[in-house]
């Protein structure tokens, strides 16, 4: 019981700040019916319930079953078992991503169904898994995290002079998307089990940051492909994204609940399947090792289901109803306002920015505060999110002139940045984009891009958690070099 409510304390802290933000902006700017406040409330408590079952379930039984994935792949001392299970994982964990689930779903309902939700998932987590093998070599041929990276986006820049202005914004949501609560612990406990066997204990430690980031470069280029080898040029985006307008509060959420089972049960299997068919085996895992992590694949079962109630019959309904009506007021000003201070909060109130922090004050001996990175963090995503509206209200702007120059100066910082705080800043982007900003922001972004006149729903509407995901990179990487700095001060040098 202890350990609920304590997860349930960290998920309010993430939810709370959202919910006040929308009963303010009701009660001044944002005319809300009752029916979509009541579903709001009903959709949050969902959510909350959610969250906190499923991280219950992550540290009981994802997260353990990432350690001992990578310490059995790395005592193989076979490459292409190690590849083959890095091709495996990384595909049903990408599967398995609740905010992946909540971006294709939003890709294939402004698409008019062009651009299926299983069309997404599969690509998508292809480019990962693909990625998350690259990873396991970099770490077996000890091949600098500096030089993967820089490759990589190197074929990422290529590939976007052939991408269209549409998918270029996908592809690099999808990026943050699939680095969400599920995908992250477990591709860092993958890391752990695999660098820790490594003799050099520097290394070791090295190498347990930045498989998460060389992971979702695959999602970018597993999208890019797509829209560079599909042969539909043109989609038919003529579709009304907007918020349930019923009176009925409890039906909806009874008439999604079929579909929001489904997808469930599409997100869990594949891992409960890996667990069944390798426990022993493979795994040599004990009794009550395989009950607690039975137990935990329980809890992160009924986690996500009623995570996608919420979100999907309640509470991304109200992002998009403040998103279409803050819009359209005169002053602008009060929308790009919004975003910034929904940003701001939402990072700020994130359990697992609060983790990273903590770890960076933990590796640099307090010499970096972690308030200060986390006010610099929640800074940034505020900006990131700021800079989305704005995009929406100037069309002339397009995404890639954020990105382009945005990612060439964390691909030049990386040349001055500390190696270890160079893992840290890319894998801090899959922090950054946790559940609040697929859902709720998301949803709030998508809904001033369909209302705006101007905008363009499918180019618009798509791009923010590429912001929120580049943005820590840049604050990392700034306050590694401060570390550095400091302890070159110290030296006297």
């Amino acid at each position: 019981m202890a350990v609920i409510l304590d997860k349930l304390k960290e998920v309010c802290y993430s939810i709370l700040p959202v919910f006040v933000v929308v009963i303010l902006l009701s009660m001044s700017l944002v005319t809300i019916s009752f029916a979509q406040m009541a579903r709001f409330v009903i959709g949050t408590i969902f959510v909350l319930v959610g969250l906190t079952l499923f991280l219950i379930g992550v540290e009981k039984s994802v997260t353990p079953l990432g350690k001992v994935t990578g310490i059995s792949l790395a005592k193989t001392n076979r490459l292409w078992i190690v590849l083959l299970g890095g091709l495996l994982v990384g595909f049903f964990v990408s599967i398995a991503e609740p905010g992946l689930f909540v971006l294709a779903n939003q890709v294939n309902t402004v698409t008019a169904k062009h651009i299926s939700t299983l069309t997404i998932l599969i690509v998508v987590s292809i480019g990962l898994a693909f990625m998350l093998s690259l990873g396991f070599m970099r770490i077996f041929y000890n091949v600098s995290l500096s030089v993967i990276l820089l490759g990589l986006y190197s074929l990422i820049f290529v590939l976007s002079f052939f991408t269209s202005r549409e998918f270029l914004a996908i592809a690099f949501d999808a990026s943050g998307a699939t680095t969400g609560i599920l995908a992250v612990p477990f591709i860092l406990a993958l890391s752990a089990g695999i660098s820790r066997l490594k003799k050099d204990v520097k290394s070791s430690e090295q190498d347990s940051f930045g498989l998460v980031s060389i992971a979702s470069a695959g999602a970018i280029i597993g999208i890019m492909c797509l829209d560079i080898f599909s042969k539909v040029t043109h989609y038919d985006t003529n579709v009304t994204i907007s918020a349930n307008h019923s009176s009925q509060i409890f039906a909806p959420f009874m008439s999604d609940f079929l579909s929001n089972l489904f997808d469930s049960t599409i997100a869990m299997l594949p891992l409960v399947l890996i667990f069944i068919l390798c426990k022993r085996k493979f795994f040599h895992l004990k009794t009550a090792q395989i009950y607690r992590m039975s137990i935990g694949f329980v809890y992160a079962f009924l986690g996500i289901l009623c995570f996608f109630i919420g979100v999907n019959t309640g509470f991304m309904d109200i992002g998009i109803v403040i998103g279409q009506q803050l819009i359209m007021l005169e002053n602008k000003w009060i929308v790009i306002s919004a975003g910034f201070i929904i940003g701001f909060i939402t990072i700020l109130a994130e359990p697992a920015v609060h983790i990273l922090t903590y770890q960076i004050e933990d590796v640099t001996s307090g010499y970096v505060k972690r308030k200060a990175v986390l006010l610099s963090l929640a800074f940034g995503v505020g900006l990131a999110v700021l800079l989305s509206i704005v995009r929406i209200l100037v069309p002339e702007i397009q995404l890639w002139h954020y990105l382009l120059p945005g990612y060439a100066l964390c691909l030049g910082l990386m040349c001055v940045t500390p190696k270890l705080f160079i893992g840290m800043a890319f894998d801090a982007g899959g922090v950054a984009t946790g559940p609040i900003t697929a859902t709720f922001i998301l949803a709030f972004i998508q809904g001033a891009a369909f209302t705006f006149e101007g905008a363009d729903l499918m180019i618009d509407g798509f791009g923010m958690i590429a912001m929120v995901a580049m943005m820590p990179i840049l604050t990392l990487e700034l306050l590694g070099i401060l570390f550095r700095i400091k302890m070159n001060l110290r030296k006297g040098v």
